[in-house]
């Protein structure tokens, strides 16, 4: 059982603790994620023959944007290490039409599980690829060293060239520990890499043509031709990365990358289908016009959902145990607009709150990735630290909200245009400030943006 042993055995509470570190508010979702997330783990220790029968309660969140729908799915994703894909619904298209198909969601979360995998892999075959890339460098290294050269005489056919000599142990040990500290870090040395993905099938593909693109790479790499190499002459480091590389994909096994991949993608796949609003049947209007379509299309995700079989270029691959967490606003539509037998599919439903501006306070300061600190780590790269003061953070947010009330509520991501505006002289100068500290006030905020927030129409442009 492969897969119990990687999930991870986090207890709701825990879920939810670590998801405060990066999610303000939103409790209610929180814990309908956390409680889908233990449950996983509990139907892994259950008999064989129950365990079939319990499928995953799937979710709906219900909210405006910006509140934290799609966040709180990527890190639940991330905390149970578990292929995760996001895709909205309104991209889709009904089969018979051009566009994404709705299967394509499946493709796309099996790619995201063998890449997950095969991270996974790489990373516990590093050491070893490590110690056999310096191996090749080193006798690179050791082909590169100068020989003594001389023009030959007119007509002079020089012999051939004799075997390189082999390389000594201690020679070799010397090359690698000067290859460790550094030493050599400034020669160049001539690597032969790959170059078997030609232009024309990255270009020739798009939506709706993922297979076809697939089979015709499959068809094309093993033609002679394609798999093609190319000299190239790089610096000691890059080669010793891209040898470290090569090695690697050597020691990965793909076979186990493939099945790990297909077991982790059905059994803990995790599914964000965004704006489900946009293709529910608008109230009073079903049957009529475009109201066909977005039907049509919620009758495609329904048997993904319910439970079926998907051909991918890996092989089968079962829906049934994978967790579906849709979202919407629903301004327009309700849930009760989707089809009966979609929403029969999405037991769980959360709505999520609007974002008040002591919510924005804490976005701003709380959060392990806050706006603050990534702005504060960007500029402190020129030498420039920013200081923002209490009241500060609390007239940026004061801003943020009172453009989301006037325009567009668009939640915390609001903060992201107010703080962009803010700093925008800093951001352009701060190259040529040199060591600096800046201070950054509530009368400093009110300075920047006091005449943007005070022109309605001018606020709609800028913020």
């Amino acid at each position: 059982m492969a897969e119990s042993r990687k999930m991870l055995a986090f207890t709701p509470r825990e879920v939810v603790s670590e998801l405060d570190r990066y999610i303000v508010g939103q409790n209610a979702a929180k814990r309908a994620v956390a409680i889908a997330l233990r449950n996983r783990w509990r139907r892994q220790r259950v008999s064989e023959e129950l365990r079939e029968e319990i499928h995953p309660k799937n979710i709906i969140m219900i909210g405006p944007t910006g509140v934290g729908k799609t966040e709180i799915a990527r890190r639940l994703a991330k905390l149970a290490q578990a292929p995760f894909v996001k895709v909205e619904a309104s991209k889709f298209t009904e089969v018979g039409y051009v566009g994404r198909d709705v299967e394509s969601m499946i493709r796309d979360l099996v790619e995201a599980a063998i890449a997950l995998v095969r991270e996974e892999e790489t990373e516990k075959v590093k050491p070893r690829a490590l110690e056999l890339a310096e191996d090749r460098l080193v006798e690179l290294l050791h082909g590169n060293a100068p020989k003594p050269s001389s023009s030959p005489p007119f007509g002079f056919q020089p012999p051939a060239p004799p075997p390189p000599s082999r390389l000594g142990e201690s020679e070799r040990e010397k090359l690698r520990a000067q290859l460790r500290t550094g030493t050599l870090d400034d020669q160049y040395v001539e690597l032969e890499t790959s170059d078997s993905n030609p232009m024309f099938l990255r270009n020739f593909t798009g939506h709706g043509m993922e297979e076809v693109g697939v089979n015709l790479q499959d068809l094309f790499k093993n033609m002679p031709g394609m798999n093609r190499t190319k000299r190239r002459k790089v610096r000691v480091p890059e080669a010793l990365l891209l040898l470290q590389q090569e090695e690697a994909g050597k020691l990965v096994d793909n076979d186990r990358v493939t099945r790990d991949a297909l077991v982790r993608a059905e059994s803990s796949g995790i599914i964000f289908i965004d704006e489900i609003d946009k293709i529910a049947s608008r109230e009073g209007g079903k049957g009529q016009g475009p109201d066909v379509s977005r039907e049509g299309v919620q009758r495609d995700i329904l048997p993904i959902v319910e439970g079926s079989t998907v051909n991918t270029k890996y092989g089968q691959v079962k829906t049934d145990h994978m967790l579906f967490i849709a979202a919407g606003a629903f301004h327009v539509s309700k849930p009760s607009d989707l089809i009966p037998e979609l929403q029969g599919r999405f037991p769980i439903r959360v709505e999520l709150e609007p974002l008040s501006g002591q919510d924005l306070v804490r976005i701003l300061r709380e959060p392990k990735n806050s706006l603050i600190r990534q702005y504060t780590a960007l500029m402190s790269t020129e030498g420039v630290e920013l200081d923002f003061t209490e009241d500060s953070v609390a007239e940026i947010a004061r801003i943020a909200q009172v453009a989301n009330e006037r325009t567009q509520n668009i939640g915390a991501r609001r903060l992201h245009t107010v703080l962009e505006r803010l700093l925008d002289e800093v951001s352009f100068s701060a190259s040529e400030m040199g060591p600096k500290r800046l201070s950054i006030d509530a009368a400093y905020v009110r300075e920047r943006l006091g005449s943007i927030i005070q022109d309605e129409d001018l606020s709609r442009y800028i913020l």
